[in-house]
């Protein structure tokens, strides 16, 4: 079979269109294989700043001066002055005991001391005789020595009853119970008609609401860490303490350390200490349950990499990093301390860096890399430890540079 002239071009360019169109799909395809063997990532730069640490302990608030009132002697609650929470002052009248039995206790020290009185006048008379007759030689020396005996003896009485007198009157005074000091009531005031027995009976208990304790515990090495770095600081840059309520939100004031145990605990390793807080508002009671916040130590230009980039590998850190011509590139790292969401490196990165925070699942060195660029604040990274204030043109929190802002925004 011949075919013409005219139908041989047609199929030829029937031939070179689909071999266009196949060479057109091959290269298409090639292209998305590469796409899809890149690794889509989400990388950031690394931080470098000075970084103060700081340590979290579990706490709880104590009073500073917390008394249960209790009376001298026993005897029945008559009146009542008072309602338990109320605010007192020092020297306010809380309670009356009744007091008539200790009122018939005077008088009867009174009788006994003024019959011990006539008494001991008598002998004193009678031994102002004795002497007389003594000198005239009337009377034995003996009789006027035992009767001057005598006159000391009643003076000794004398004395014991008034004694009696002055105990009596101040039992009789102990039936009236008067605050030690100013502060709140609690609620476990007793009632008006309780049988009170002196020194046992608590009648109410009273606490000085400001200033406040937090008491807390460290370990030995956190010890020795916090108490260098206090003895390195001048009086001017203290510890700085602050507290986080149950409720998720800082108290806004600072504390100082006041009180540390003088020894560790034997069954924990760890030691006991108290921090002071003003509480003018009251909004602190004792019984709540607060995180204490120490922070101390300053690292000069610490560089940081979120938590979340790290990995661990036979006792070994690293992380990825984006590498020459995007590809991945494994880093081995030396880990300092941990601060909010990051950790110090102190070694095997530099600020030249942009480690990989996400898509590091089945990573391996070497593979291309899709990057996508994040900011801290957008991956929700934080220096807890840092007040700050967010930076939109960077996108991570950065100490403000405003000189009138206060030093705990600006940083230090």
């Amino acid at each position: 079979m011949v075919l013409s002239k005219a139908k041989l071009m047609t199929m030829a360019a029937v031939l070179a269109a689909s071999s266009i169109i196949f060479s057109g799909c091959g290269d298409d395809n090639k292209q998305q294989q590469a796409q899809v063997q890149k690794a889509q990532v989400k990388a950031m730069k690394v931080i470098r700043r000075d970084t103060p640490l700081a340590s979290e302990y579990a706490g709880h608030l104590v009073g500073t001066d917390e008394v249960k009132v209790q009376s001298k002697v026993s005897g029945n609650i008559v009146e009542k002055y008072v309602v338990g929470g109320q605010f007192v002052e020092a020297g306010q009248l809380l309670y009356r005991i009744d007091s008539r039995q200790y009122e018939s206790k005077v008088l009867q020290a009174q009788a006994q001391a003024a019959e011990a009185e006539v008494r001991l006048n008598n002998a004193r008379i009678d031994l102002a005789r004795y002497d007389e007759l003594l000198k005239d030689g009337a009377i034995p020396e003996q009789q006027a020595t035992a009767q001057a005996a005598t006159v000391r003896s009643y003076e000794a009485a004398l004395a014991a009853n008034e004694a009696s007198i002055k105990l009596a009157m101040e039992d009789l005074a102990d039936t009236k119970i008067y605050a030690p000091m100013s502060g709140q009531l609690g609620v476990d005031d007793v009632a008006v008609g309780t049988f009170v027995s002196a020194g046992q009976t608590t009648l109410v208990t009273l606490g000085a609401p400001d200033p406040i304790f937090v008491q807390f515990s460290i370990s030995e090495a956190d010890y020795l860490r916090f108490m260098t770095v206090q003895g390195m600081q001048s009086e001017h840059n203290p510890i700085d303490v602050t507290i986080t309520l149950a409720d998720g939100n800082e108290y806004p004031f600072e504390g100082r350390i006041v009180e540390v145990d003088r020894e560790l605990a034997n069954n924990t390793g760890s030691l006991i200490m108290k921090a002071i807080f003003p509480n003018s508002s009251g909004l602190l009671m004792p019984g709540m349950f607060a995180r204490v916040k120490l922070t101390g130590e300053v690292i000069p230009n610490a560089i940081l990499v979120p938590q979340r980039a790290v990995q661990q590998l036979l006792g070994k850190s690293f992380v990825m990093v984006v590498g020459n011509e995007n590809k991945s590139e494994a880093r081995t790292v030396e880990l300092g301390d941990q601060v909010g969401s990051y950790f110090v490196v102190t070694k095997g990165i530099n600020t030249s860096d942009t480690v990989i925070v996400e898509g590091l699942t089945n990573l391996r060195e070497g593979v291309d890399l899709d990057i996508k660029e994040v900011t801290p604040g957008e991956m929700g990274f934080t220096l807890s430890n840092v007040t700050s204030t967010y930076n939109a043109d960077a996108g991570l929190n950065t100490p403000s540079t405003n000189p009138n802002a206060p030093d705990n925004i600006r940083g230090r």
